[in-house]
């Protein structure tokens, strides 16, 4: 007896039909305006809901409802909804009588289009669920609470027929006709891009749709042929939020924003998890690689200090991680959104990028220059009051010399040695890294990568140059972390299984470990 639309079945199965399409067009077409795909989700389950609603009531109008309770006489026509609206004569009546349910009626049934007969019992003084006060007013979920429960789904199917439909158009998650666009030609796109130069700074589409003089619409019908328009275009990038759309010119955006720098790249390393003890575990989480990515982000913080790697100084970037992404906005309808990166020292403004693609935000070369930050640096994030902007800062101290681990290239070989180096900020001093020639480095990595050198293979070779600065010949895992991203890019993952299952690593507590070249 239960409606099909109020069943899990009807819309994990559900189908979208010509008929669905028909009605949403006609709905974007009455109101002239962009919908979302969960507006057009929703307005589809209202349609379906109205559609059995109006169903039953035609089918209820050709004959009695059927109830157990009362009574019918031959060549009396029945409703019965459980068996889908079908429609049947009473063709005799019988007494009946059961021990439980004591005298009643027995009529006989026959159905349209089936042969023979069916027995169903009448005046029946005992109850069943079948017997309704009034089959129409029955309480149903709602269409709100159904796309609550369903709406996902239905969004999902609706989205795929509405992409294989021509005369649906969308930019990022609104959805409208292609005949209400307005016309955008040539000469307006080139005037966008004048006005976007001029500006030198993100725009939204009502501030350059003030400078296309086009035929008066719907504001919001407007706002969508501009962004329809430049999304078609590779001169215009959308950089905004979830909740702005922002557009700019991507010539004029860094090539960090634009192409994963060189020390970023990451192919993913196949590795055995499982053998990751616990300390292991906790140092990768300490190290929060955006490459691994693991954990839960915590509650929302005013500030959070990491450490500076090696290929973040290099690319002049901060990783997106879950303890950095709080930070700052979440992907819009492009890949990129600029930000505004506030220099803590001088309060200075910074033009940044989040990159979400590839987990990190660009934009910090030439402060990490201009600071002379090394590698193992605490770099601390604060929040500010606008979501599109964050304080950058180092925790600086008294500039001093101190001796460091440099990474130099030798005879195509990575070698480090103990220099000195004036350092002004507090320091990681398991991670800090100087370097002597960029150059050198730079090919070095270049080698490795056209090499696609094993991990091990590269571990093999820098555990012992770090070890040979150490007396007890010993090497930190977040050491040679550090050290081994000088050359090739991995996240502590793959490297910290390599030290848990070769046998030529031997494990000498707290993080420390020591290489037997013989057990290799």
């Amino acid at each position: 007896m239960q409606r099909q639309t109020q069943t899990a079945t009807y819309w994990q199965e559900l189908t979208i039909e010509e008929e669905d399409l028909e009605h949403l067009y006609e709905l974007i077409l009455e109101e002239e305006r962009p919908r979302t795909s969960e507006d057009l989700a929703l307005a589809l389950i209202e349609m379906r809901c109205r559609k059995e609603e109006a169903l039953i009531k035609r089918e209820l109008e050709k004959g009695t409802l059927y109830q157990p309770k009362d009574s019918y006489e031959v060549g009396e026509k029945l409703v019965f909804p459980a068996f889908g609206f079908a429609l049947g004569t009473v063709i005799g009546v019988r007494p009946g009588h059961n021990p439980r349910y004591g005298d009643f009626k027995v009529i006989q049934v026959r159905f349209e289009g089936e042969e023979g007969t069916r027995e169903f019992a009448s005046e029946l003084d005992y109850p069943h669920k079948l017997n309704r006060e009034d089959f129409m007013a029955e309480a149903l979920v709602p269409p709100d609470q159904l796309y609550a429960q369903y709406g996902q789904v239905v969004r999902e199917k609706l989205v795929e027929s509405l992409r294989a439909n021509d005369e649906f158009v969308s930019f990022g998650d609104e959805w409208f006709l292609r005949g209400l666009l307005s016309e955008i030609h040539v000469g307006h796109l080139n005037i966008a891009e004048a006005v976007l130069d001029v500006s030198g700074k993100p725009l939204p589409p009502e501030e350059i749709l003030k400078e296309l003089d086009l035929p008066p619409r719907p504001k919001e019908a407007l706002v969508f042929s501009v962004n329809y328009a430049l999304a078609q275009d590779e001169r215009f990038d959308e950089v905004g939020t979830e909740e702005q759309v922002l557009w700019f010119l991507r010539r004029l955006e860094p090539l960090q924003a634009l192409e994963c720098p060189m020390h970023l790249r990451y192919q993913p390393l196949p590795y055995d998890r499982a053998s990751l003890d616990e300390e292991l575990l906790a140092l990768e989480g300490e190290l929060d690689d955006e490459a691994a990515d693991v954990g839960a982000p915590p509650e929302e913080l005013d500030s959070v200090t990491i450490v500076l790697t090696y290929p973040h100084r290099r690319a002049g970037t901060i990783p997106l991680t879950p303890r950095t992404r709080g930070f700052f906005p979440r992907r819009g309808r492009g890949e990129r959104t600029m930000v505004t990166l506030i220099d803590g020292r001088t309060g200075s403004p910074m033009p940044g990028w989040v990159v979400h693609r590839h987990n990190y935000v660009c934009g910090l070369d030439r402060w990490y220059e201009e600071h002379d930050l090394p590698t193992g640096a605490y770099i601390k994030l604060e929040r500010t009051d606008d979501p599109l902007a964050v304080v950058v800062d180092y925790l600086p101290r008294r500039k001093k010399s101190e001796w460091v681990r440099v990474a130099t290239a030798e005879g195509g070989r990575l070698t480090f040695e103990m220099r000195k180096r004036i350092i002004a900020c507090e320091y990681d001093e398991l991670m800090i890294v100087g370097e002597e020639d960029r150059t050198l480095l730079d090919a070095l990595w270049l080698e490795t990568e056209r090499e696609q050198k094993p991990i091990f293979e590269v571990m093999c070779r820098v555990f012992p140059e770090l070890a040979k600065l150490n007396p007890q010949g010993t090497v930190h895992a977040k050491t040679l972390y550090s050290a081994v991203n000088v050359i090739k890019r991995s996240p502590p993952g793959p490297i910290f299984a390599e030290l848990a299952s070769r046998a030529c690593f031997v494990p000498m507590g707290n993080g420390y470990w020591v290489y037997d070249q013989r057990a290799r």
